[in-house]
């Protein structure tokens, strides 16, 4: 089962048989620094990314990425009372109360995610996969990117699941404090 962490960062990870994958080299689950699959048009090459790259999942689908999508653009003009300092969270709420230019960017949001989980679907084909982090937060998520994912899956079905992870947006922190076996945790 793939978790997808979907935070200030995007991350993930995958749990075979109770046990965490780590892989060969150590990042079994590592996802947010692979190119956002099937770019649209102002996608390619994409935001320049932390790690080195151009176009990285993070750099789409991480909470300070859906804020900047919803931002106007900084070669554009200033926007009228527009408050640059909004988070995904406030924009996630803004479209949920209806406001067109939030309801644009999470929508945008939607697709983008849909076409990154389709690729761990193709490859792994989960029965489940789980989100994590402060995006997961946006309950809308649960229906619509499911709904959007089919048309890149490399099948005419998709029962995978997106689920919320059952601890929230704390089960990352959860799961690191079981794995300490240190001092102090008896």
């Amino acid at each position: 089962m793939p978790g997808v962490i979907l935070g200030t960062g995007v991350g993930g990870g995958i749990v075979l048989d109770g046990r965490c994958l780590e892989g060969a080299n150590l990042i079994a689950g590592e996802w947010g620094h692979n190119p956002l699959p099937w770019p649209r048009d102002g996608e390619w090459p994409g935001p320049a990314c932390y790690c080195g790259r151009t176009g990285c999942i993070e750099t789409f689908l991480s909470g300070p990425a859906l804020a900047r999508d919803y931002a106007p653009p900084e070669d554009g003009p200033p926007m009228r009372g527009f408050d640059s300092s909004v988070t995904a969270a406030e924009v996630a709420a803004r479209a949920l109360a209806g406001e067109p230019r939030a309801m644009q960017a999470l929508a945008r949001y939607e697709e983008r995610l849909a076409r990154a989980l389709a690729t761990i679907i193709n490859i792994l084909d989960p029965d489940v996969i789980v989100l994590g982090g402060g995006l997961s937060n946006i309950d809308r998520l649960y229906a619509s990117v499911p709904g959007r994912w089919l048309p890149y899956i490399f099948s005419d079905f998709a029962t995978t699941r997106l689920l919320r992870a059952r601890h929230g947006d704390s089960s990352g922190v959860r799961g690191a404090a079981w794995l300490w076996d240190g001092p102090g945790l008896e």
